[in-house]
């Protein structure tokens, strides 16, 4: 609760978009193959956002 106004970080929204457009793609995978394959490489662009950001907070 206390938790609630909390702003989320940038690879907080990142890493949720992921996982939205991760699932699409899996059900789209069963009817429009074109589509899936769209939102499996939207997918894996933000995947390497999300490797940089990771990157630059280790460093």
């Amino acid at each position: 609760m206390f938790g609630l106004f909390k702003k989320k970080s940038e690879k907080e929204k990142l890493t949720k978009l992921y996982k939205k457009l991760k699932e699409q793609a899996y059900i789209l995978s069963k009817t429009d193959r074109r589509e899936s394959d769209r939102l499996e490489k939207e997918a894996s662009d933000i995947l390497e956002k999300l490797d940089v950001i990771d990157k630059n907070n280790a460093s």
